[in-house]
């Protein structure tokens, strides 16, 4: 059984940093790939990053640049690093993974708020 525990967020005004991270409970976490979503109010939820078991990274257009996300496979840990942050990052940023073998199920965390206001 995985559980994602997400931590890190706050408010934190335009032009500042803030680093996320999630703490994977399991075995096997270097296997799995990451991901980190957000959702903002009215909006749907949307992908931010993701990385792989290999450590290749995708991230989405409204980030490049800004945002980077990571792993540590020996703390079981996966982290996103915020820089450079716009109001329009505020959201709920959730941590996901899917299952390695059937029936692939996915996992979520609980979300952590991020609030980027002056």
């Amino acid at each position: 059984q995985v559980q994602l525990v997400e931590s890190g967020g706050g408010l934190v005004q335009p032009g500042g940093s803030l680093r996320l991270s999630c703490a994977f409970s399991g075995s096997m976490f270097s296997l799995y790939t990451m991901g980190w979503y957000r959702q903002a109010p009215g909006k749907q939820r949307e992908l931010v990053a993701t990385i792989n078991s290999g450590g290749s990274t995708i991230n989405a257009d409204a980030v490049k640049g800004r945002f980077t996300i990571s792993r540590d496979n020996a703390k079981n840990t996966v982290y996103l690093q915020m820089n450079s942050l716009k109001p329009e990052d505020t959201a709920v940023y959730y941590c996901k993974t899917r299952g390695t073998t059937y029936p692939y199920l996915n996992y979520w965390g609980q979300g952590t708020q991020v609030t980027v206001s002056s």
